[in-house]
Formats: structure tokens, sequence, C-alpha cells
């Protein structure tokens, strides 16, 4: 068996069947390596190039896909928003629509009933009402035989219950 260190010197050895070659080889030998690594580098560049433009391209439709997806999202958020407060809405205009019929019902009531009373002593009833955003205000100017009476109401209306 041969030990480390004799395999080493060996391989300085050049082998005697090998043929020394001469200056045209050698020079035609270092152009022929010179073009292989152009032709390498040249080809890795264009590898990294194509790598670089698929990259390009990936980041570009990754960009629009999650952008789509924003869209999708803000879309589905504004319609529950949009569908939450017209909810809302109808349930105010509901508690304000009812209010408004119990106070419209009462008044009708007082008017039928003065109404009656009027023609009964040949008196007569004015007013007026006004509705504002949370308030109903109602003057009622009842004349009779022995004088006026004047009723001024403000009526509240809730808007939130």
């Amino acid at each position: 068996m041969q030990t480390v260190d004799n395999a080493s010197e060996k391989s300085e050895k050049p082998p005697e069947t090998q043929k020394k070659l001469s200056d045209k080889d050698m020079v035609a030998i270092k152009n022929q390596a010179w073009w292989r690594g152009t032709l390498v580098r040249r080809s890795l560049l264009h590898a990294a190039l194509r790598a670089c433009i698929i990259q390009c391209w990936w980041r570009l439709m990754l960009s629009k896909i999650l952008e789509k997806r924003r869209r999708a999202v803000l879309e589905v958020f504004s319609r529950e928003e949009w569908a939450a407060v017209t909810l809302q809405s109808q349930a105010r205009m509901w508690h304000i629509r009812r209010r408004y019929c119990q106070v419209l019902n009462a008044v009708r009531i007082i008017q039928a009933y003065w109404r009656c009373r009027a023609c009964a002593s040949r008196g007569f009833i004015k007013g007026q009402d006004r509705v504002t955003a949370n308030q109903l205000h109602l003057e009622l100017e009842i004349l009779l035989g022995s004088g006026p009476c004047i009723v001024t109401e403000c009526i509240p209306t809730s808007i939130k219950e």
C-alpha cells in the first residue's frame, strides 16, 4: 500500500506517456478555455436576466392579486356598513313614525272633543302645529262664550329609544 505522502509525490510528476504540447497548442487550449468561459458567463447572464424578468413579472402579478383581494374586502365591508346604516335608519324612522302617529291620534281626539264642545257652546277652535327634529309644538286657541283659552304644548319625539 502507498502512504499519503507517496501519493502526493507521484501526482506532482507528469506522466511520461503524456506528450509535451507545443506553443500553438497551448494558445489554442487557452483560447478554447476562454471561449468556453465566455459562453458559460453569457448563459449565466441570460439565465439571471430571465430569472429577474420572471421575478418582476411575478411581483407585478402578486401586487395585482393583492389589490383585487383588498378591493373585494373593501366592497364587502362597505356593503355590510351600508346595510347596517340602512337598518338603523329604518328602525329610527319606524320609532319616530310610531310616536308621530300616537301624537296625531291624541291631537285628533282633542280636536274631535273640542269640536263637539264648540258646536254645543257656539265657540270655535283655532290651532297651529309645528314639527321639528325632536319636538311637536301645538298651540290651540279655544274661543268660547266666556273668553279665549290658549293651550300651548311641546311634546318631545325621542329619536333614540
